[in-house]
């Protein structure tokens, strides 16, 4: 722990050049170990910066490949050695290679549904401005999309009201003036709420969750929406989209659609957090039949389990072919962008009828919460936690003192890692607990950029506002952390996590909570090698090293000589799985 911090304080104390990155020339750690093949290693890349993310060896000039593995990695005329008559040999030309990016929270199953959605985001990932926009966005989705036409059913995702030029959800008529033909169902970016048309609450009402759904019918002026409580079992819109995902089935491009969006941002392993039953049977049939590029990595809603066949083997297993089941996850609350998020201080303006008290709710009691973590404890799950909110977080905290009370020290016993999912609202008295308790944090600083102004003036206010993901208290305790994207809630941009998670700027151009900023190296770490340690897997991927799987990632431009300020000019040109071009930009 001493000589983690010592590494932390090394990489927190530069700012600029080599130093910001923490890189302090090339090493010849990568010598050749093994004897050369026949005909020479696979893959030879060399001709730019090749940032390993390795503290004992930061930089190399070239790296060999073999059989999907990394077999030789320093200068460059030490790699040579490797070359022969069937190696390929790819010139970077300047540009930046890294591992590939370990995605540590989102949910593969609702990117799959994003991928096929119209695109209600508002700019810079969409055009989506005001609900005129977003009623034009929606027909001509209607008008051109194949999968509209094969649903026989419009989705839309992302629309957000705080982006929104009247700063309000859109009403039942208004996508009804979109069709009254077709069920329209606009999902919130948040994923937490949802606005139907008529036709979609007829269809609703249908259902199996009518008399749920009945209780909520909005008049035809008033919002269609409703929220996630007790697990997302009453969602109005979550009566339609598990069939319309079933439907599809692991053969179906949607499985292509899906991953190839995490794909384009240089993703190698991508999670699918909070699955529920019929997505983890449709991921493992899909990696059956070999549909994946990527690594998945579900996490079941402990809460849906069943008889929890999934969580035994072959499912749950550290040997895999393409997806493994990592864990269980545990919602404990909402999110502060939708003013759910259970927070201990009441909102700074409370969503419209509510009081000013209003401070957020969970979705189960404390006794609930611990005797969840008690199951995943006893049967020596990981398991991952969203909580938002730092009541949320007590919450956790809580479950998680009374399982270790009970279950450490007892046979079978194992490294379990529990995770804090967001953390978004984390107080510095909490982080202590953390570290006593052993909890790793993936947090949100993504939210910075895409919702920093509105959690300023509408959610949390100044001072809260400014610790969101607080990364600086995290470090300051010696802890590391990753740092997510959640998709669909955003796009899966690896790009705009790194910016956000090194910048901390707002869309407005704030910086909010400069003590969190992060130096580049670490924000790169915290989404390749301690991504990697959260799912257990630090021995083989997440850096650039001998034995690891040769899982690459490469940058336009170069990132020793780029300032934090352009990060968000960064593309990926190339995603490289086990020696596999899976990804190469127009």
């Amino acid at each position: 722990m001493a000589m983690l911090r010592r590494q932390f304080a090394a990489a927190l104390a530069a700012t600029t050049g080599l130093g910001a990155l923490g890189l302090t020339g090339c090493s010849t750690l990568g010598a050749p170990r093994a004897a050369i093949p026949p005909g020479g290693a696979q893959l030879l890349y060399w001709g730019g910066p090749i940032l390993t993310m390795n503290d004992a060896q930061p930089q190399v000039e070239a790296v060999a490949v073999h059989a999907g593995r990394i077999v030789a990695l320093g200068r460059r005329d030490e790699v040579a050695h490797w070359q022969g008559a069937a190696t390929q040999v790819v010139d970077l030309q300047g540009r930046t290679l890294i591992p590939g990016f370990v995605d540590p929270h989102s949910h593969l199953g609702g990117v799959g549904l994003q991928a096929i959605a119209a695109n209600l985001l508002p700019p810079p990932d969409g055009p989506n401005t005001g609900i005129a926009q977003l009623q034009d966005t929606l027909r001509q989705y209607i008008a051109t999309s194949p999968d509209a036409r094969e649903l026989q059913m419009a989705f839309g995702f992302g629309y957000d009201d705080s982006q929104l030029a009247e700063h309000r959800h859109p009403t039942r008529d208004e996508l009804d003036a979109v069709s009254t033909r077709l069920p329209i169902v606009a999902i919130h970016q948040s994923g937490h709420f949802a606005a139907l048309n008529s036709k979609a609450l007829e269809r609703a009402h249908h259902g199996r969750h009518a008399r749920s759904a009945k209780r909520h019918h909005p008049p035809a002026s008033g919002v269609a929406r409703a929220r996630w409580r007790a697990g997302g079992k009453r969602l109005l819109w979550r009566t339609a989209v598990p069939d319309a995902r079933a439907e599809r089935g692991p053969g179906h491009p949607l499985a292509g659609k899906s991953q190839a969006l995490y794909l384009q941002f240089g993703y190698t392993t991508v999670q699918d957090g909070r699955a529920d039953p019929g997505g983890v049977a449709t991921a493992v049939a899909a990696a059956q039949q070999g549909k994946f590029k990527v690594d998945v990595v579900s996490y079941p809603d402990i809460l849906t389990l069943g008889e929890g066949r999934f969580m035994q083997g072959p499912y749950y297993s550290r040997s895999y072919r393409q997806h493994w089941i990592g864990g269980v996850k545990l919602t404990l609350d909402g999110s502060p962008q939708g003013k759910t998020a259970w927070l201990t201080q009441p909102y700074v303006q409370p969503p419209a009828g509510l009081p000013r008290s209003y401070a957020g709710y969970g979705v189960m009691s404390d006794a609930q919460a611990t005797a969840q973590m008690e199951k995943a404890f006893a049967h020596n799950w990981q398991i991952l936690v969203h909580a938002n909110g730092d009541a949320a977080i007590d919450q956790m905290i809580q479950a998680v003192q009374s399982a270790r009370a009970r279950y450490d020290g007892a046979p079978p016993m194992r490294d379990r890692r529990p995770v804090l999912i967001h953390g978004q609202t984390l107080r510095h008295d909490q982080v202590a607990a953390l570290r006593r308790l052993g909890i790793f944090p993936s947090l949100f600083p993504m939210h910075t950029y895409y919702w920093g102004d509105w959690h300023r003036s509408e959610v949390l206010g100044d001072p809260r506002a400014q610790n969101i993901s607080p990364t600086g208290w995290v470090l300051a305790q010696g802890l590391r952390f990753t740092s997510h994207h959640d998709a669909p809630v955003v796009l899966p941009s690896s790009i705009r996590v790194l910016d956000a998670t090194v910048n901390r700027r707002t869309r407005s151009g704030q910086v909010l909570g400069p003590e969190h900023r992060v130096t580049l190296w670490v924000a790169l770490q915290a989404m390749t090698l301690w991504a990697a340690y959260q799912h257990f897997e630090e021995d083989h991927k997440g850096s650039v090293e001998l034995g690891k799987l040769a899982d690459f990632a490469v940058l336009s431009g170069n990132r020793l000589t780029m300032l934090p300020g352009q990060l968000s000019q960064l593309q990926v040109l190339q995603t490289n799985k086990e020696g596999v071009v899976v990804y190469q930009a127009p």
